[in-house]
């Protein structure tokens, strides 16, 4: 099976503020007003972390689905902790990037805590999301002037 190439199209609308298309879908994605934005969407690395939970979602669903079992609701909440001076250059060495990522699922299902624990592996095994966070993953940059 070929691979699936995944494209999104970005144009800048101010030094904080980019529009992205993704297929018929489009985003804003913009700083707080606190940081120079215009509050039009959320940052960059909101978005990172609403990535994984919809990825989380549809695979948490999907396995409990091959596993047997029924989930009558879930919630996920995620949250990530940085050095927010990092990205600004001043801390040469530190990770600019989150530094850990933090999921929490509410869950109403009566699959016991064992099957729960091997859910939890097999979505985090099988979510794309969660692997580029986890695993290196080339960027090539380019440009055109």
């Amino acid at each position: 099976m070929p691979d699936v190439v995944i494209k999104v199209e970005a144009s800048s609308i101010s030094r904080k503020r980019v529009e992205v298309t993704a297929g018929k879908f489009v985003m804003n994605v913009d700083e707080p007003e606190r940081l120079g934005g215009t509050d039009t969407g959320p940052n960059p690395l909101e978005y990172l972390l609403a990535a994984l939970a919809g990825c989380l979602n549809v695979l948490g669903h999907a396995v409990a689905r091959e596993m047997g079992f029924t989930i009558e609701s879930m919630s996920v909440s995620i949250e990530g902790s940085l050095d927010p001076v990092a990205f600004t250059g001043r801390k040469p060495g530190v990770r600019p990037g989150y530094q850990e990522i933090r999921v929490h699922f509410s869950l109403k299902t009566s699959a016991t805590q064992d099957i729960l624990n091997s859910w939890a592996e097999a979505i985090e095994a099988r979510c794309p999301v969660s692997d580029n966070l986890i695993n290196p993953t080339p960027v090539r940059i380019t440009f055109q002037s």
